[in-house]
């Protein structure tokens, strides 16, 4: 019980010290320039880069995945394949039965510059579609939850030999698992890119410690206690952290609105951005990096005090 009091009496200190402008003496041997501040600010910087992109994959393949079940669960496409004296009759036949389909919305019968359009990224802009054997297309919107997928495919079964019907989940399904895994890969991302950019301003840290340990005993000689020391600098790198990743969250919110939007050209990596409120998300960097190099730079500085004696 004593040891966690002292714990957290000694991480008010901390705070208690991030909060003041002036260090005392423990402030001046943290050294205010040099190849730990460069890290520091380069890591931070670089890391909150990083984590801009990974934070609008994240919320892209969300979108991504959202919009894909979506569009895909709102019709189904039905393919009559018959010989070709006998395909209009039949794609006919079968519109009237998809027209007294509850819950089915007006059926539309694809054209054939439709269905060219469709195959030309399969065979290409010079293959002669209209020459091959490719089955009627139906399109049928979905327009009310009465209706019954599985009852229409084996109605056609029944009264339309030929016809089948596609509720699109053989490719829903791996698509929107493929979006919503790289949502996942997004977030996991985040994570390493935290403990990343914590172990590198923890290695700064003790860098700068290691340097100062001679002045570090001095400073115990004089009565200066662990606790101002680390102080000193926790706040320093701290505020290196902050201002390094509010640089980095910058220029990667601005390398992200230079992104082409969906609308340009309608792909996925066309939608890598953020939309409305989530421009306010990368803002939230800063601050956790700050507090990540807060709690590295406290550990950091803790372990080094104590070993150094």
């Amino acid at each position: 019980m004593r040891r966690t009091e002292f714990r957290a009496l000694r991480l008010r200190a901390l705070w208690r010290g991030l909060l003041h402008s002036e260090g005392g003496s423990g402030d001046r041997i943290v050294p205010p320039t040099g190849i730990t501040a460069q890290l520091t600010l380069f890591s931070a910087g670089a890391m909150a880069f990083l984590a801009v992109f990974a934070l609008a994959l994240a919320l892209a393949s969300g979108r991504l995945a959202e919009r894909w079940s979506s569009e895909l669960g709102q019709s189904v496409t039905v393919r009559v394949s018959a010989p070709a004296a006998e395909q209009e009759a039949r794609a006919q036949a079968v519109l009237q039965i998809l027209q007294a389909t509850p819950g089915a919305g007006r059926p539309r019968l694809l054209s054939e510059d439709e269905v060219t359009e469709l195959l030309m990224p399969w065979f290409g802009p010079d293959m002669p579609v209209a020459a091959l054997p490719v089955p009627a297309l139906i399109d049928l919107p979905i327009a009310g939850d009465d209706f019954d997928a599985e009852g229409l495919r084996l109605r056609l079964e029944a009264e339309a030999p030929g016809a089948i019907l596609d509720d699109h989940t053989q490719w829903r399904r791996p698509l929107v698992s493929a979006a919503s895994r790289l949502r996942v890969l997004g977030a996991v991302s985040l994570l390493l890119i935290a403990g990343a950019s914590g172990a590198m301003i923890a290695l700064a840290a003790k860098a700068a410690l290691a340097a100062n340990g001679q002045v570090i005993r001095v400073l115990r000689l004089i009565g200066a206690r662990d606790i101002t020391i680390a102080t000193a600098f926790v706040r320093r790198f701290t505020r290196r952290a902050a201002i390094g990743a509010a640089a980095g969250t910058l220029l990667g919110m601005g390398a992200v609105a230079l992104l082409p939007d969906m609308s340009a050209a309608g792909g996925f990596l066309t939608g890598l951005g953020f939309q409305g409120w989530g421009w306010l998300l990368p803002l939230l960097i800063p601050v956790i990096s700050a507090a990540v190099g807060f709690l590295a730079t406290r550990w950091a500085a803790l372990t080094m005090l104590g070993a150094v004696r």
